[in-house]
């Protein structure tokens, strides 16, 4: 093993889903947030885990009082309710990001999602913002609707969640609960990280 090979951390995944009532942050509020480790890779070997085993979840304080009616239906959450019972945004985040850490240890914790890009959007702004910075740090993510559009050879249109074949799909309702999600989409991660693929367009 070379003095690089040894020195290489080792990934520890961490499924995310977040709640929020608008396309955006600042302007726009992140109501909820749940994480679930999915597995760890010493880029050789894949471990999954069990993802209901070692959770995190918060629902927030709104940070202004702007919303998007539909998004806000999505969410499925009290926004007034959560004006005078939800966590602070800035406690929140220094917990999460305490977590984070202590799960990762040595190795690297790398956000996913399912796609990863709306939740590592407010996830990444609310860690700068309240914390001082992100656990995960500029770039720590996969996104697994791309790692499904790679595999199986599809068309990004064709790489949703409700287009993966069974096998690699989950039983667990997409309940839009934050924690319930992100347990779901760490089942998916896990049992793509190791599938072979689809036959790839011919070119």
């Amino acid at each position: 093993m070379t003095r690089l090979a040894r020195s290489l951390k080792d990934d520890l995944y961490i499924s995310a889903d977040i709640e929020a009532d608008g396309p955006i942050p600042a302007p726009y509020s992140m109501l909820a947030f749940g994480f679930a480790i999915a597995g760890r890779f010493d880029g050789q070997h894949f471990d999954a885990a069990d993802p209901e085993r070692t959770t995190f979840y918060r629902e927030l304080r709104p940070i202004s009082d702007d919303f998007d009616a539909k998004a806000l239906e999505v969410a499925g959450l009290d926004r007034e309710r959560l004006a005078s019972e939800g966590a602070e945004p800035a406690g929140a985040m220094k917990e999460a990001a305490a977590w984070v850490a202590e799960q990762a240890g040595e190795a690297r914790p790398v956000l996913v999602g399912y796609p990863v890009v709306f939740d590592w959007m407010f996830l990444h702004w609310y860690f700068i913002r309240y914390a001082g910075e992100s656990p995960f740090g500029f770039s720590g993510a996969l996104d697994i609707k791309t790692m499904y559009q790679q595999k199986a050879g599809v068309t990004l249109s064709k790489a949703g969640r409700a287009d993966l074949p069974p096998e690699l799909g989950s039983s667990r309702e997409h309940t839009h609960n934050a924690l319930d999600d992100a347990i779901e989409q760490a089942e998916i991660f896990a049992t793509l990280f190791t599938w072979q693929g689809g036959e790839q367009p011919s070119s």
